[in-house]
């Protein structure tokens, strides 16, 4: 096993203060970008870069973003799901590094689901 180094406790402490804060209620927005090797083949590495792109471009603070495995639908892949605080989880499908900045400027940003991506509205929740 990798021996860790004080600055791979800082990203550990900083991403379990992240999670506790969406629990919390201090975080706006989880998003979920699905990484099975489905999604991964069909883009999802450059959904990620141009998400994390986006939120570092406008500083938000507030939106944590992580990874899965494959959710079940590989021909719709890309995929990310959006969870906000008492609202359904919104699973949305074949996407784009375009329609990805709409998705995080529309959902995430100003509550408004993009209905032209989604698939389904509710699921399983982290919190």
């Amino acid at each position: 096993m990798k021996k860790l180094k004080i600055g791979d406790l800082a990203k550990i402490r900083e991403n379990v203060k992240r999670t506790a804060n969406l629990r919390q209620g201090k975080a706006r927005a989880k998003i979920t970008i699905h990484m099975g090797t489905c999604g991964i083949a069909a883009g999802a590495r450059d959904i990620l870069s141009t998400l994390l792109a986006e939120i570092n471009k406008h500083k938000l603070k507030d939106i944590i973003v992580t990874t899965s495995g494959c959710a079940g639908l590989c021909s719709r892949e890309p995929m990310a799901t959006i969870e906000m605080k008492d609202k359904a989880p919104v699973k949305y499908v074949d996407l784009t590094s375009k329609k990805i900045v709409e998705v995080l400027n529309k959902h995430v940003l100003k509550g408004t689901v993009v209905k032209e991506y989604a698939l389904a509205v509710g699921s399983e929740r982290t919190y």
